[in-house]
């Protein structure tokens, strides 16, 4: 399960080697706009994501994998240690195809069977990968299971008894037929172990390793490309490092880019995209950075070049942890999400669409709602997407159609010095009329927010919520209202990009 945010224990010293390559510091920035254009013309803004249920009755289902077999079958992994078969002729079949409960530790909300990998061979070889934490500690381990002579083969295993949360659990090949895996930092709280910047461990990390093949005492081998192959001290399994709780992460097959989906402390959720080319030794940013704000500045360390977020979120409106998903590459929806990443939060179920600009950035949009508490996606061999839900247990088509934004922000600036004043018209561009309205919008980093007229707006952090005054909660088709804000600023006077106003993504329009 996506991590949740817990207590701080008590610290647990650690004193162990902190290594890592050397090269300029890369600092962080924001990198969205305010309005995307898919393959086919449709601005983002103009999207919504649907869902249809299509099977009732798993039991705390985490993952989803596709045989490219010809069978059209999805295999689903449920938290105690189960792999259950749907086929959409016939529905979910009752009885698992996979039961490794006798070797799976489940306890506490986090642990369990969390992964499974369809390798490149499947349809002859019938072995899966699967990944889970294991009795009687909670180790996390890597094992590859054969469907034929229903024996499970523990590969990989990462100490991990201190606390339950924070296991991380992805497991996916790559384009390069290698298997990558996400581990959570090893749990608790602020990275206690400060695994997120040591090498030494395969606590808050991605590996990569060749499981078509056994080298010397390992069950698999270490591709002699990884970054820390010959490194002192070093694990030679990590291909990136700096991750907190990457529990969903994707390689697009398009490209080989991968999408880390990193789940934050408290402040920020963010997702990553790092390219081929700069994967290698990527250092995303924990436990030195939380999204794009320093966490804990005794991580950071001059000369280290840390790999940005192209998307962060405030969990301040409901979220709590990001869920990754994947690059849409269907057929059926393509001229509206060709190429486009999809992603959701288990606490707030906003589905969020991420995609290149064209111009170097990234176009970020909310398009809908996803179905409560959903903890992974899958694609068909044909692209199209599907998502679990945690509870009550489900299995989703996801679909989208295009659906014109019911509102439209227009707004005027006035800037000086540290100061600005931003004057917001909002107007209703749907055919209802809208009685009640919370807008809600991201500040730039350094801005705060001393007054407001025509609304009650509050901030945190970053996020702004504003809420409709007693005269102006009635939006009449075609009309509009009108609020606005004086804020500080400490050098970064750049307007918002994304609004929402009743969870619906409006259009933006500069003045």
């Amino acid at each position: 399960m996506p991590a949740k945010r817990r207590a701080a224990p008590a610290s647990l010293a650690l004193s162990l080697l902190l290594l890592a390559p050397l090269t300029a510091i890369a600092p962080p920035a924001t990198a969205a706009t305010p309005s995307s254009v898919t393959d086919g013309g449709v601005p983002l803004e103009s999207i919504n994501t649907t869902t249809t249920q299509v099977a009732f009755g798993l039991r705390r289902p985490t993952a989803i994998a596709t045989p490219d077999d010809g069978t059209d079958r999805l295999l689903i992994t449920e938290k105690r240690g189960t792999v259950r078969v749907y086929h959409p002729d016939t529905g979910l079949e009752q009885t698992p195809i996979i039961d490794i409960t006798s070797s799976v530790d489940e306890s506490g909300n986090e642990r369990g069977l969390l992964g499974i990998a369809l390798p490149p061979d499947f349809a002859e070889s019938q072995d899966l990968y699967l990944a889970y934490t294991a009795l009687p500690d909670g180790a996390v381990t890597l094992g590859r299971y054969s469907l034929d002579e229903a024996e499970l083969e523990p590969l990989l295993s990462q100490e991990h008894a201190e606390h339950s949360n924070h296991n991380g659990g992805q497991i996916t090949f790559g384009t390069d037929g290698n298997l990558y895996m996400s581990i959570g930092d090893g749990g608790g709280s602020g990275d206690p172990f400060d695994s997120g910047q040591r090498v030494d461990t395969l606590l808050g990390k991605i590996l990569r390793v060749d499981v078509s093949r056994s080298c010397g005492d390992l069950a698999y081998c270490v591709p002699e490309d990884n970054p820390f192959v010959g490194v002192a001290g070093a694990r030679e399994e990590i291909w990136m490092y700096g991750g907190r709780n990457p529990w969903r992460f994707s390689v697009d097959p398009a490209d080989g880019s991968m999408w880390i989906a990193d789940v934050g402390q408290g402040r920020w959720e963010e997702i990553n995209h790092v390219k081929p080319g700069r994967q290698a030794g990527a250092n995303l940013g924990w436990s030195c950075y939380e999204g794009l704000e320093v966490f804990d500045a005794d991580q950071c360390r001059s000369g280290a070049a840390y790999t940005k977020p192209v998307f962060t979120y405030s969990p301040y409106t409901g979220s709590c942890a990001v869920i990754g998903g994947q690059v849409y590459h269907g057929e059926e929806f393509a001229d509206l999400v060709g190429g486009t990443y999809i992603a959701t939060d288990y606490c707030s179920s906003i589905v969020w669409a991420v995609r290149e600009d064209g111009a170097g950035g990234y176009s970020v949009a909310e398009i809908g709602q996803m179905p409560t508490q959903v903890t992974a996606f899958g694609a068909t061999t044909e692209g199209e997407l599907y998502v679990v839900n945690d509870l009550p247990g489900g299995l989703h088509r996801v679909s989208f159609e295009r659906a014109e934004p019911t509102c439209r922000i227009g707004y005027t600036t006035q800037v000086w010095g540290g100061g600005m004043t931003v004057d917001l018209t909002i107007t209703n561009t749907g055919s209802t009329p809208i009685n009640g309205w919370t807008l809600r919008f991201s500040m730039a980093r350094g801005q705060s927010v001393i007054s407001d007229w025509n609304t009650d707006l509050t901030q945190g952090g970053d996020f702004v919520t504003a809420v409709n005054a007693g005269h102006n909660g009635s939006i009449a088709p075609g009309q509009s209202v009108t609020m606005g804000y004086l804020a500080s600023h400490t050098g970064d006077a750049s307007l918002p990009t994304r609004f929402s106003l009743n969870r619906d993504a409006c259009a933006v329009v500069r003045r």
